[in-house]
């Protein structure tokens, strides 16, 4: 394998189609595209500084490396890429890209990152910004803090694991979702998505949790979270707290410790396929007197 070591390269395409090559303590400065249409390569300690660094490459393994914020859009259409214990400051990296590992990355400045990717892997990874991860297919993280909204838009075969999100309308039309153990926290969570389940997460969602099918929360706490479940079909929900409202949910069965108030409205809703329980009493035989704007 070819080694550059302790290299300052500038200009564009300075190490153009690179194959079977070990870059060691470099800085790739001003130039578009340095590394464009490169294979089999190992990347150490090493910075890029422009713009495209990594776009149609294939096999990259990197570690102990940044793209700082110069360095945008930098992994186009790339396959088979591991990045372990690196920064990646630039926004938009990656985009139509496949096979990606990243193992302690922070990716501080993550604005439309990961769009139209798939088999992506995130292990301790560190993000802020918006969009994240949009109409991405085959989604593994754990241990994943994202502060940005809009994260997961119409992605879809997403597992998280012991996660934190902050993120204003998180998992918009996905399908296929499961997440554990986990921190969501910002408004109208889940809308318009199919196949989502929540297990052992805390959420906090004003209007969180609306427009969807076959929706199921397993042993989860709902903080501040009202207006709830409207239009929700196939509700299976196991709520360990008090809610603060739920609003025309179209079927299932929803448990919870206290409701502060259900809205249930017969114009637009059929009251009797959605079961509510509430400390273990069930409102369906009572439901007139128990609900307000029946």
């Amino acid at each position: 394998m070819e080694l550059v070591k302790q290299k300052y390269l500038s200009g564009e395409r300075a190490l153009f189609q690179s194959e079977g090559m070990r870059i060691e303590d470099s800085v790739f400065a001003d130039g578009e595209s340095p590394l464009k249409e490169s294979k089999n390569l190992e990347i150490d300690q090493s910075v890029f500084k422009w713009k495209y660094p990594l776009w149609y490459c294939q096999n990259i393994q990197m570690t102990n490396s940044a793209l700082l914020e110069t360095a945008r859009s930098g992994i186009w259409y790339t396959h088979h890429i591991h990045i372990q214990d690196s920064v990646i400051e630039a926004p938009k990296t990656f985009r139509r890209a496949s096979d990606i590992t990243l193992e302690n990355v922070d990716m501080p400045l993550a604005e439309q990152t990961f769009w139209n990717c798939q088999d992506i892997k995130l292990n301790k990874v560190s993000v802020r910004g918006d969009y994240f991860a949009m109409n991405s297919v085959n989604i593994t993280a754990d241990h994943l803090n994202l502060t940005g909204n809009y994260c997961f838009d119409g992605a879809n075969h997403i597992v998280v694991r012991n996660s934190k999100l902050l993120s204003k309308d998180a998992f918009w039309n996905c399908e296929n979702v499961t997440v554990y153990d986990s921190t969501i926290i910002g408004e109208y969570l889940g809308w318009n998505s199919k196949n989502i389940t929540f297990i052992n997460c805390t959420i906090e969602s004003l209007q969180g949790l609306c427009y969807m099918e076959n929706v199921k929360l397993v042993n989860c706490k709902l903080m501040n979270t009202s207006l709830a479940f409207e239009y929700c079909s196939n509700i299976e929900a196991d709520i360990h707290s008090h809610i603060d409202s739920i609003k025309n949910p179209i079927s299932g069965v929803i448990r919870a410790q206290s409701i502060g108030e259900i809205i249930l409205e017969e114009t637009k809703i059929n009251p009797a396929e959605t079961k509510i329980v509430v400390e273990n009493k069930s409102y369906n035989e009572t439901i007139q007197s128990e609900c307000v704007h029946c």
